[in-house]
């Protein structure tokens, strides 16, 4: 389970370090796409094939399926973790999630999500801000 934050500078060839606690789960390679709320995903390749299978069971007739899978595994992409842990990052990527050159590394259970160090702080200001009240809207759904 990915769980924690951490910060890390891109170098100069758009290589990402990824915490070794994360990499002890990513393995050798990993996949990286867009995310929501204009972050990126890295899933293992096991989590990255369970939602694949998911995805691909959504309704070609529905106009949010494809989208939904086109933003996902159109900008998906394999990658490998080099000898001293980091990844490269494509640029149609970098450039999706605003990366600059500082970026956050969030563990959230199944997925790391990588932010833009600003756009993160920016983000996660906001929702502290609000947690009472997102928490108050998520009993709704048994939490």
């Amino acid at each position: 389970m990915f769980i924690g934050e951490y910060n890390y500078s891109l170098d100069d060839k758009k290589r990402l370090a990824v915490p070794v606690r994360f990499r002890n789960l990513l393995g050798k390679k990993a996949v990286i796409t867009r995310g929501l709320d204009q972050c990126l995903f890295i899933f293992s390749t096991k989590e990255w094939k369970v939602l694949a299978e998911r995805i691909s069971e959504l309704p070609l007739s529905q106009s949010d399926a494809r989208s939904f899978s086109r933003l996902m595994l159109g900008g998906a992409m394999e990658v490998s973790i080099d000898s001293t842990g980091r990844i490269l990052i494509p640029d149609y990527l970098k450039k999706y999630a605003g990366l600059k050159k500082k970026a956050s590394l969030i563990g959230v259970l199944n997925r790391i999500e990588v932010w833009d160090e600003e756009a993160w702080d920016k983000y996660k200001s906001k929702t502290e801000k609000e947690g009472d009240n997102i928490a108050e809207r998520l009993k709704e759904l048994g939490i």
